[in-house]
């Protein structure tokens, strides 16, 4: 039996976003209210735990409420037919509770709690909140396992590690303007099949070789789903 193509999903807020969670780049650099410098930061942090605790503890009640959308679990569906791998940019944990089996977070996830001493201390919180005060095994205030902006990303060579291996590329949810993870895409394979999911048509999409699906996600899926049945069934 003929090993399963792999195809390699690159998610962004998107998806998300047509499951009713808000994304910051289209409020102005404000998110949810917040002053973006001031509650996903490490500047922001050192000045004001307790704001970025409750930013992300809102965050993390909204997204705990919120539903995979169809996208979603198209994606999940996907892995009956070809090995399916995603790497995302969302801290939400939709794609996993859609049935997706492998799940990169390239930005780290809502659902976890680190030491602020010890990266690598993460546990698991689910949708409880964090506090001043709560503290993992070495005795450390938690944080939110959340990559923040001028943070590294640890996940970012794991993830053009993946690429690498792609017969199929998709880009959903994202217009992979923000750096390190938008150069994800030149560690795919030349002879990669590409597809972009997005509505719009930003400057990226003018490359050769990308086939856009200019949709939402949701709708987008099930064009996507047709173009993979008729060139790689």
């Amino acid at each position: 039996m003929p090993s399963k193509k792999k195809i390699v999903v690159l998610s962004g807020s998107g998806i998300s976003a047509e499951s009713g969670l808000s994304t910051f780049r289209d409020s102005g650099g404000l998110w949810e209210g917040y002053n973006i410098n001031e509650v996903a930061t490490p500047d922001g942090w050192e000045t004001n735990p307790k704001l970025v605790l409750d930013f992300y503890n809102h965050r993390r009640k909204q997204a705990g409420k919120a539903e995979p959308n169809r996208a979603h679990h198209a994606l999940a569906e996907l892995e009956s037919f070809f090995e399916v791998q995603i790497v995302t940019q969302n801290v939400d944990d939709l794609h996993e509770r859609a049935g997706s089996t492998n799940v990169l977070h390239l930005h780290g996830e809502l659902t976890k709690a680190r030491s602020i001493e010890n990266e690598n201390l993460v546990i698991d919180i689910g949708t409880s909140p964090i506090h001043i005060g709560d503290v993992g095994p070495d005795g450390k205030q938690l944080r939110p396992h959340i990559v923040w902006f001028g943070e590294m990303v640890p996940m970012l060579e794991r993830g053009a590690q993946i690429v690498d291996k792609a017969d199929v590329l998709v880009v959903i949810g994202t217009s992979l303007v923000v750096y390190p993870a938008a150069s994800l895409i030149h560690y795919a394979p030349d002879s990669c099949m590409k597809y972009i999911i997005d509505p719009s048509n930003p400057e990226l999409y003018s490359f050769d070789g990308w086939i856009h699906i200019k949709e939402p996600a949701t709708s987008g899926i099930e064009k996507l789903i047709t173009e993979l049945e008729k060139d790689h069934g």
